[in-house]
């Protein structure tokens, strides 16, 4: 595991290989990645510009945990959003400086805790 700050993105939940296309397209430079399954290599054309992940299950050794590791971008695992899941488009707060974590949207104090 590695330390980093923060880093601050676009949310943007990944379900198929089709929307990761669909970035490839324009750019995915600077979004937070949301994804529901671990295992999850359709990531992987758009992973060096990613500013974080964040995935609904797993742990730091699936696949999605040992790939961000090795392109050094954020990842949380086994996710659980208590505000529910950020909206597409929103700009998130992404800290996984605590063994927790934490999403947060940007422009409110109180966000989504994990």
């Amino acid at each position: 595991m590695f330390e980093t700050p923060p880093v601050t993105g676009i949310w943007k939940m990944l379900n198929t290989p089709n929307d990761v296309l669909e970035l490839m397209d324009t750019s995915a430079e600077g979004v937070v990645a949301g994804v529901k399954d671990a295992g999850a290599t359709f990531l992987a054309p758009i992973f060096d510009e990613l500013a974080a992940v964040v995935c609904m299950s797993g742990t730091p050794s699936s696949h999605i945990g040992i790939v961000s590791r090795e392109y050094r971008v954020p990842c949380m695992m086994a996710s659980e959003f208590l505000g529910g899941v950020p909206i597409d488009g929103t700009r998130v707060i992404v800290d996984c400086s605590t063994y927790a974590g934490l999403v947060q949207i940007s422009d409110q104090v109180e966000g989504f805790h994990l």
